[in-house]
């Protein structure tokens, strides 16, 4: 009699250190639990520690319709394992799959899947369930025992990326024949800094492998010691190094007078910015001039950034930033460290504002921003700020006069800009969301593709009617093909009045998303077109507004919300495209409270793409574009028409500030079929033909450091692929 499988497993990858063994893989069981232990070499069961997150590619590959954090990370110390091979077994009530990792490799290649024939004997299980009996069962965990934190795993992860002295020498050389050789001026305002870390930094700048530097050091120091420390380590004529320029101010003019006194020195071609007490890695200025090498028209470039301790041994917290974001840094200073601007720009804006100390170089960005769009990023950790007990790295609450600077920062930046603002605090240190004021009360015309569910649908626009406080809308319920009568004495009730906001249109072809949405489009008499689907519940009254403020910018062809599960967990918050292979929502599942990856659950924050599921456009953009491309009949449509709006050059805002509930798939289902999953890989195809070269390039709103195979936004792994392109290609070529 043959066995009927249920679990599909596999090994990504697996690392030994002297304390540790981890595990990375995925697993899967259509019975909806799939278990995993670990045995060592003796057949022995020993205590592991288990970490799940969601696969979003496996999601795909098995169209699982209820979620499951297929992907684990496993951990195991070293002192548990006797014998030369490790065995992880993945089990569930029908059958069980084994791997062998042999640990006198050294590679994730030597683990293998032993055939069926060869899993353990049932003597061999009985000595391992012995072991549990006898050792309690989850007591053989040790209360103490934790999987090492992803602080450890990044502080490992840079150190082995960092540059070596090797590198630095071939950087040297390459520097040296650029054609774009600009004068960096470093701007530095002192004030009684400690000696070693003051020495640290200088350090760090020294050893640049680009070398066309100068040191602005601009003292406003209450005692002597600096000045003397800095006399005694360039001579007293500071002529041990011609680049050092230095300046004792006659009194302290605060964090923007002291660094605008450090930007009058300057005489370089670009000015860059960095704290008295930090540290810049070495290879920092050869990054940011290579970037001008490819693009010498740029004039502000900034790089990623981490945190570090006192003594400047470990590194943590990764400031994995995206390229230019606009409405990121209108709800938070994501750029900070490091930041390199062309001296005539700075001059343009005049340096620092003192009004502003606390969020003074937030203000700075929001005018340099508002002087030029051409803003380039190097995605590398090259600076680290040192944590103390007086600094924000650490203590948010020793500035919290910053968040009424911030606030003055921003209502300057919106005015100047000409946009009417609503600022409101998000309790994060130091997060704003903007809320655009709506002008000239524009129709707003709601599509909403149905077939029957009465229910869910009554759901969806009652919550509209009743919560929504944008009155100037139309509701056109596309109806296609139900069958239910309910349904249809439904829409007889929605358009009984006399002046009904809700129409009934009938679409009668087979169903297909996008040619339905098409469709809904031609009869819409709105300004701007709203996307959303009938499984969805309002919740934030200004749900409109909010994305009707973005919708109206100039520079703006769409905007998104946040989407909720019903147990008010993540499920949407913007799009990135390349996750899973094609594209997808990261930070699924976090707690509707959450501030997320770089607050990308609370900020406000330009998308590649947002969810059709609610999802706003501008009707002169839709048609401009020609509307949803009715190849994708199901899935990626909603993508695809975010990136034709991003090749007109508008941008696509996620705004967490309006919030729905999302029910998803209850009226259409899941791809649950073998007919939907082949329909749903050919339509994979198609988008990543499409759009192969954005897939290449990555996503812009993105750091390349970040998992796609994870949704979690953690560290990119070496190996990562994708299990669903990899049974495209094999399949469909």
């Amino acid at each position: 009699m043959s066995r009927t499988h249920t679990i599909s497993a596999h090994i990504d990858r697996w690392e030994k250190s002297s304390t540790e063994i981890s595990v990375t893989g995925w697993a899967y069981s259509s019975t909806g639990n799939c278990e995993i232990r670990v045995l060592d070499g003796n057949q022995r069961e020993i205590p592991a520690i288990v970490r799940r997150s969601r696969r979003i590619d496996i999601d795909r590959l098995f169209s699982i319709t209820e979620r499951q954090d297929t992907g684990f990370n496993l951990y195991v110390q070293r002192g548990e394992v006797t014998g030369k091979k490790m065995y992880v077994i993945f089990s569930d009530v029908n059958e069980q799959q084994l791997f062998q990792i042999n640990l006198l490799k050294e590679q994730s290649a030597a683990v293998r899947t032993l055939p069926f024939a060869d899993w353990f004997k049932p003597a061999t299980w009985a000595k391992g369930f012995r072991y549990v009996f006898n050792n309690g069962g989850l007591k053989a965990l040790r209360r103490d025992q934790q999987a090492p934190s992803e602080q450890v795993q990044y502080d490992a992860w840079f150190k082995k990326q960092r540059v070596t002295e090797a590198q630095l020498a071939v950087q040297r050389e390459t520097a040296a024949a650029f054609t774009n050789r600009p004068k960096i001026s470093i701007a530095i305002p002192l004030f009684n800094t400690n000696l070693k870390y003051l020495d640290v930094l200088l350090d760090s700048i020294e050893g640049q492998s680009y070398e066309n530097w100068e040191l602005c050091l601009a003292d406003g120091s209450t005692e002597g010691a600096v000045e003397m420390h800095l006399k005694a380590r360039y001579q007293p004529d500071f002529s041990g190094d011609s680049r050092i320029r230095y300046q004792r101010l006659k009194e302290n003019a605060g964090i923007a007078g002291n660094t605008n006194a450090a930007l009058e020195m300057a005489a370089g071609d670009y000015i860059l910015l960095s704290d008295h007490d930090d540290v810049i890695e070495k290879d920092a200025l050869y990054e940011i001039v290579k970037l001008l090498n490819e693009d010498p028209t740029l004039d502000i470039v900034y790089t990623d950034e981490d945190l570090t301790d006192e003594a400047g041994e470990h590194f943590r917290s990764p400031r994995f930033k995206p390229d230019f974001n606009i409405d990121l840094l209108r709800s938070i200073n994501y750029i900070c460290h490091l930041f390199c601007i062309r001296t005539s720009v700075m001059h343009t804006i005049g340096g620092f504002r003192s009004d502003c100390d606390g969020a003074q170089d937030w203000d700075l960005f929001l005018r340099c921003s508002e002087q030029t769009k051409r803003i380039g990023h190097v995605p590398k950790i090259l600076y680290h700020w040192r944590e103390s007990e007086s600094s924000t790295a650490r203590n948010p609450e020793s500035k919290t006069y910053a968040i009424e600077s911030a606030r003055k920062a921003l209502e300057g930046h919106y005015h100047r800009c000409g946009l009417d603002a609503e600022l409101n605090y998000t309790d994060i240190f130091i997060m704003y969301q903007a809320k655009l004021l709506v002008h000239d009360n524009p129709k707003v015309s709601i599509l909403i593709p149905n077939k029957d569910n009465r229910d869910v649908l009554k759901t969806c626009i009652d919550s509209i009617l009743e919560k929504s406080t944008y009155r100037n809308l139309e509701i056109l319920v596309i109806e296609n093909n139900s069958t239910e009568e309910e349904t249809f004495r439904y829409y007889e009730e929605l358009t009984g009045s006399a002046e009904p906001v809700v129409r009934v249109l009938h679409y009668k072809d087979k169903f297909n998303y996008a040619k339905i949405n098409n469709f809904g489009a031609q009869y819409a008499t709105g300004d701007y077109l709203l996307l959303l689907n009938n499984d969805t519940e309002v919740i934030t009254p200004d749900w409109i507004e909010q994305m009707l403020g973005y919708c109206q910018r100039e520079d703006v062809g769409a905007a998104g919300t946040k989407l909720l599960y019903p147990d008010e967990t993540v499920q949407h918050c913007g799009v990135v495209v390349g996750v899973g292979g094609f594209a997808g929502h990261v930070l699924t599942g976090k707690l509707r409270e959450d501030a997320g990856y770089m607050g990308r659950l609370r900020a406000i924050y330009d998308v590649s793409a947002v969810t059709g599921a609610c999802l706003m456009i501008k009707r002169s953009i839709f048609e401009e574009i020609g509307g949803l491309d009715e190849n994708l009949t199901v899935a990626l449509n909603d993508i695809d028409l975010c990136l034709k709006v991003r090749e007109t050059g508008a941008l696509i805002v996620q705004n967490p500030a309006a919030e729905l509930f999302h029910y998803e798939s209850k009226s259409r289902g899941y791809e649950e079929t073998p007919e939907k999953h082949e329909r749903f890989k050919k339509e994979i195809k198609y988008f990543r033909d499409k759009w192969k070269d954005v897939l290449e390039a990555g996503d812009p709103y993105y750091n390349p450091n970040l998992s796609l195979m994870y949704g979690d936004c953690r560290l990119r792994e070496e190996d990562e692929h994708f299990d669903i392109v990899d049974e495209i290609e094999m399949d469909l070529g």
